[in-house]
């Protein structure tokens, strides 16, 4: 093996160095150049006290995104749909923002299509002036609710219990 600073021959496996930001396999007299970078270990691996080595790890479960919990899409004209909606009941931005507990400044911006609402928000616009802002059919909302809400396998999933007398 050579030496990447000076070209010569390196005995041995050479030391992994930074020179100017370049990591470098150089000689031990042109090791002095750079500072030493710390090579991963490929040794057997160590667990932490009190950890069994004779158990697997366990997997890790799949973190859920954002597109995960979409349920359907804003309708382009929410602003316009709300307005319209708390007109018709009478209520003022005010009013509505008191209802909601949610700030006037915010639901003004939301009516004027500023701001897209966060789904609480959203949620709870359509619940106090009952509106839909989203864009897909009830029942897919309606099932895709449901299986958010179930992220795992219960044991009452899983048995089936039978009525009967004892012995």
């Amino acid at each position: 093996m050579q030496c990447e600073l000076c070209g010569a021959t390196v005995p041995g496996p050479g030391k992994r160095v930074r020179i100017e930001g370049a990591d470098l396999v150089v000689c031990m007299a042109c090791a002095r150049y750079g500072t030493e970078v710390q090579q991963p270990r490929t040794g057997p691996r160590r667990y932490a006290p009190g950890a069994s080595a004779a158990s697997s790890p366990v997997p890790a479960r799949r973190r859920r995104d954002l597109f995960d919990q979409l349920v359907g899409e804003l309708v382009d004209d929410y602003g316009e749909r709300i307005r319209a909606a708390r007109l018709a009941k009478g209520l003022t931005t005010k009013e509505l923002a008191l209802s909601i507990k949610e700030r006037e400044l915010l639901l003004k911006r939301i009516e004027k299509g500023d701001l897209v609402p966060e789904d609480e928000v959203r949620a709870k616009i359509e619940k106090a002036l009952g509106i839909r802002l989203l864009d897909a059919p009830e029942e897919s909302i309606d099932r895709d609710r449901r299986e958010q809400q179930r992220l795992s396998t219960t044991l009452g999933d899983v048995l089936s219990f039978k009525k009967g007398t004892k012995p």
